[in-house]
C-alpha cells in the first residue's frame, strides 16, 4: 500500500475558477483559445501554431464540444471563433497574470 503523495485537494483548489480551466485544457487548446481573439480557420491555427492540420482540428473539436468555441461557415471554410464562455476563461487568465505583474 502506497502512502498519499501530499495533499489529495491541492491539484482540485489549483484547478479550480476559470484560470484554472486553462490548465486542465493544455497548453495547445490554450493556445489555440488564445490565438482565437480574431476568428480563424483550423488551416490557419494550424500554420500559427506549427501543428499538423489533423492535430489542431482534434484540438478544436475539443473545444467546440466543450463550448468554449463555435464555428461559422463562410463559403467552403470554417471560421472559429470564441464563445462569451472562452472569453471568460482567457480573460481570468489575463485578470490573474496582471494580479502577479
Amino acid at each position: 500500500m502506497a502512502a498519499p503523495a501530499g495533499d489529495p485537494a491541492a491539484g482540485r483548489r489549483a484547478a479550480r475558477g476559470p484560470a484554472g480551466g486553462l490548465r486542465l485544457i493544455g497548453r495547445s487548446r490554450a493556445r489555440i483559445l488564445a490565438e482565437l481573439a480574431e476568428p480563424a480557420t483550423t488551416t490557419q491555427l494550424a500554420a500559427l501554431l506549427g501543428q499538423s492540420l489533423g492535430t489542431t482540428g482534434e484540438h478544436v473539436a475539443a473545444l467546440r464540444r466543450t463550448g468554449l468555441i463555435a464555428g461559422t461557415r463562410t463559403g467552403r471554410s470554417v471560421l472559429y471563433a470564441r464563445t462569451p464562455l472562452g472569453d471568460a476563461l482567457i480573460n481570468a487568465r489575463l485578470d490573474r497574470e496582471a494580479e502577479q505583474a
